[in-house]
């Protein structure tokens, strides 16, 4: 009898967190749901948030609201959700740079991307493309080189904040090109897009969306695209390899993420519902017009590519002794 009561108050215990952490998924959300964007409105990661979140506030019934808190490129942001309540109604829309490559280029970083956040659902790729000014004489990636090479310690490039992708790209391209450019950090895409067209900078690592609009207008020119092959949204921008600069690839992901000791259950929920609205036509139609492709999957699927971003670029950023702080 009395291993009998042992055995029961021992698979209590086991079954108990099981059935709270599935009570929890079936009544969330209780209120609103914070999506905290680490980058300005406008910015390409903030234009795919607010797509998500109109599309989960339809399936939750609930408000999701879209919070912009841009700094310290996005580990402010990043830093807040991980100290957040860990109920799965405070959510991080990250970047490459807050979820895998900034513990390598900040000192003092307030979080772990790999240890301090939930994993939820990889969203979004997008084309990243060296672009310049409608009036600089380059027309093509070697032209470009060429004239930085003719005028050296004369031109900025601008980035989209520290630690970013634009800012590790450039460096990247610095190196392999043997180029003498002077970061500008600003931002967001907004700020450093406007940085070029006014003369600011020269040149502008960043997501095709946020420079597409100005692309198609003529103000801008696209020169080539640091991913492994061309984009289908981008189909007659030439990769730099293709131009003869080989070794400089930074491909762009977002991701949605929550605090550490989110219930897996309610990770799960969110998992399927941002899924379920990547999946509608619609929503994938608004993406790639806006330059961006629709990527989705398992939350260990999100966890992988964070941490093969973060090994792909520890031992670049080592090599070129980048540090932001």
């Amino acid at each position: 009898m009395r291993t009998a009561l042992i055995f029961a108050a021992g698979a209590a215990a086991t079954l108990l967190p099981m059935i709270a952490h599935r009570a929890h998924a079936q009544t969330f959300p209780t209120k609103p749901v914070r999506l905290v964007v680490p980058t300005p409105a406008g910015s390409s990661v903030d234009i795919a948030a607010r797509v998500i979140a109109e599309g989960l506030r339809e399936r939750m019934a609930q408000l999701v609201l879209v919070e912009n808190k841009p700094g310290a490129g996005g580990t402010i942001a990043a830093a807040e959700v991980a100290r957040a309540a860990p109920d799965g109604h405070h959510l991080f829309a990250g970047f490459n740079g807050p979820l895998a490559t900034a513990p390598f280029l900040f000192r003092a970083l307030p979080y772990k991307p790999l240890s301090d956040f939930a994993p939820v659902v990889a969203t979004v790729s997008q084309p990243h493309v060296l672009a310049v000014s409608a009036v600089h004489p380059a027309r093509t990636l070697a032209e470009f080189v060429a004239d930085v090479k003719g005028k050296p310690g004369l031109y900025n490039y601008a980035s989209v904040g520290n630690a970013s992708a634009s800012h590790l790209a450039m460096e990247l391209f610095k190196s392999q090109a043997g180029l003498g450019l002077t970061h500008v950090p600003y931002s967001g895409g907004p700020a450093a897009t406007q940085a070029l067209l006014a003369g600011d900078a020269q040149a502008l690592f960043a997501a095709y969306a946020n420079v597409k609009e100005l692309a198609a207008a003529g103000r801008l020119k696209v020169l080539g695209l640091v991913e492994a092959a061309r984009s289908r949204g981008l189909p007659d921008v030439p990769t730099f390899a293709e131009q003869g600069v080989r070794g400089v690839q930074a491909p762009l992901f977002n991701g949605i993420v929550a605090p550490a000791g989110t219930p897996p259950a309610v990770v799960a929920k969110l998992n399927r519902d941002i899924r379920e609205v990547l999946a509608e036509a619609r929503v994938r139609g608004r993406l790639f017009a806006a330059g961006m492709e629709v990527i989705g999957g398992t939350p260990e699927e999100l966890s992988a590519l964070m941490r093969a971003e973060a090994a792909r670029w520890e031992p670049v950023i080592k090599r070129l002794v980048l540090r932001v702080d």
